[in-house]
């Protein structure tokens, strides 16, 4: 009995002692953040913009180094164009510099950074660009440049688009676990993974339109911009002809090879001064800058992840979205709203009520809607209250289709584990619904029920949003995801652009010319994010990290245990 009272002693001083060094280590790193100095931009500088850590629409939460007692911040997309705008105006900047080793974002982000670069061009500033080696999102941003430079050992990645899915249907059936599935669309493959070990013919049929209207675009942008052919563009894909740099500057993709040190002297001569000054868009985008109009505002809500119901810090959850919105809408200050949605869906209730509460806000003033990445499914949902719908020519959306998925486990818990269930009743269905026994004919009639019943909802509020009828949305539903270019073409967007353009729409509707950017929801605090992080990390084993790390694994579980009803794009996209 002495041992044990021991060695509870000695796990709670334990417990003590490290929660006073995380405070310790908190009030150090708080401390040495209020003593950072200012960011100073030098004249004759440029910007470098480098996206090597995934790109969120909005910075998320920080991460903590411990050893070196810093917050080392995420970079968002907002970050980038705010950046960007403020260096088109900053006489201090002299040029841009794309750093694009290593890119890290989705196509249509890319798509929004290039066009954001366009717009600052006009301001008679350079734009230089530059990799070891070029992948082809890379390398499609980086046309944007008026120079594009290349490593003599590098090479650039250019042989097409493709989309690769993974399939579970082998690993379930070796586990037991039976996936039982009801859906509207002949399009909604997001069961296809559980289902089926390859592409449904209409799958291909989806995918292959997609991702060809998203090459097109590249083409024609990578042909405006370097003057080559598009047949010829896609003869050097097909042959895969550019795995040499000096194939690169003979085809007239890059105007240079030059190694780094060679760069920095290329980078000095543009700058116009004697010595470089670079600073990162990082540090950049902190400075505080003055541009016309702080007199109204116009709220841009952030809307990424996935739609869910309830309330947190990560995805689309329902509470926060309304409490965001409704924020927007009661302050008098704020004229306009725009809805930013980079979201592949997900639960189709969670999606209703927070399309109602735009629909509510839409009454009251001006709503635009600006795709990113994704705006599919659930993510198209939301969109619908919209007064315009901006998307890029890359994005994803469309996926008008509803499913239900309910796994049974009952074979792997019962002959891989041995555990058996029981259940008493006072009904036929009082355990419904089950993951431990297939489900009854009745029991599938009901969720059948259900998802018509929200397909009909889902096609009658694109219909009455873009002035469609019903019979069309379902010709164009059914579960198919189309790019922007599709989309805008069967009317389910208004325009092509970005944030910056959707806003300037909502200043158009709202009929105002001076205003401020409020961004929704509102950031946590300094400490905030602080404690939000340690204790993300304190629950995070190594175990757990290398699981999360496997992204195909995450979608099989999340999608197993998420069961319902969910409008949701299908599958796991990757495109390359």
């Amino acid at each position: 009995m002495k041992n044990f009272f021991k060695m509870l002693l000695a796990s709670i001083l334990g417990i003590l002692i490290v929660n006073v060094l995380v405070f310790i280590i908190l009030l150090s790193i708080v401390a040495a953040i209020g003593s950072d100095a200012p960011v100073m931009v030098k004249d004759n500088s440029i910007l470098k913009i480098s996206i090597n850590k995934p790109l969120e629409d909005r910075a998320g939460i920080p991460e903590i180094d411990i050893i070196n007692l810093e917050i080392k911040t995420n970079l968002g997309l907002n970050n980038i164009l705010n950046g960007i705008e403020q260096a088109k105006y900053d006489n201090r900047i002299k040029g841009v510099y794309l750093e694009l080793s290593n890119i890290q974002a989705g196509i249509a982000s890319v798509e929004e950074i290039r066009d954001a670069l366009l717009n600052f061009k006009e301001s008679g500033k350079f734009i230089l660009a530059y990799a070891e080696s070029y992948s082809q999102k890379a390398y499609y941003l980086a046309t944007v440049a008026d120079k594009i430079y290349l490593n003599p050992f590098g090479s650039i990645d250019f042989a097409g688009m493709g989309s690769k899915l993974t399939f579970f249907k082998g690993l379930l059936d070796k586990l037991g676990i039976d996936v039982q599935i009801v859906r509207h669309g002949k399009f909604k493959s997001a069961i296809e993974p559980f289902t089926l070990s390859k592409m449904s013919d209409e799958n291909r049929e989806q995918i292959k339109s997609y991702i060809g209207s998203i090459w097109n675009y590249i083409l024609q942008t990578v042909s405006a911009s370097r003057d080559i052919d598009i047949a010829e563009l896609n003869r050097i894909a097909d042959n895969l002809e550019l795995s040499m740099a000096e194939d690169a500057l003979n085809k007239k993709f890059v105007d240079k090879l030059f190694y780094q040190d060679e760069l920095v002297a290329e980078l000095t001569k543009y700058s116009g001064g004697n010595s470089l000054n670079i600073i990162d868009i990082d540090k950049y985008y902190t400075v505080p800058f003055s541009l016309p109009g702080k007199k109204d505002k116009i709220a841009v809500i952030y809307a990424s992840g996935e739609i869910m119901t309830g309330e947190g810090e990560t995805d689309i959850m329902s509470k926060n979205m309304i409490e965001a919105i409704g924020k927007a809408r009661k302050d008098s200050t704020v004229k306009a709203v725009v809805f930013r949605v980079n979201s592949p869906g997900g639960a189709a209730n969670a999606s209703e009520f927070i399309a109602r509460e735009l629909e509510i806000t839409k009454a009251k003033k001006p709503v635009v809607i600006s795709m990113g990445n994704f705006a599919a499914s659930g993510g198209y949902w939301i969109a619908t209250p919209g007064d315009k719908i901006f998307a890029h020519h890359t994005t994803l959306t469309g996926s008008i289709g509803v499913f239900g998925l309910i796994p049974n486990i009952e074979k792997v818990m019962k002959e891989k584990l041995g555990i058996t269930y029981d259940v008493v009743m006072t009904n036929e269905h009082s355990d419904f619904p089950s993951l431990t026994r297939p489900l009854k004919q009745v029991e599938k009639d009901y969720l059948q029920r259900n998802v018509e019943f929200v397909y009909s909802k889902f096609t009658s509020k694109v219909a009455k949003s873009r002035n469609l009828s019903v019979e069309r949305v379902d010709s164009i539903g059914q579960g198919r995801v189309w790019s922007g270019v599709n989309a805008f073409d069967l009317g389910l967007i208004d325009y092509f652009g970005g944030i910056k353009e959707a806003i300037q729409e909502a200043a158009k509707l709202a009929d105002i010319s001076d205003y401020s950017i409020l961004e929704l929801p509102k950031e946590l605090s300094t400490f905030e994010m602080l404690m939000k992080t340690v204790e993300t990390k304190v629950s995070q084993s190594p175990d757990n990290e290398l699981i999360r790390s496997l992204k195909h694994y995450e979608f099989l579980i999340n999608s197993i245990k998420n069961f319902g009803i969910v409008a949701k794009l299908p599958y796991m996209v990757e495109i390359e």
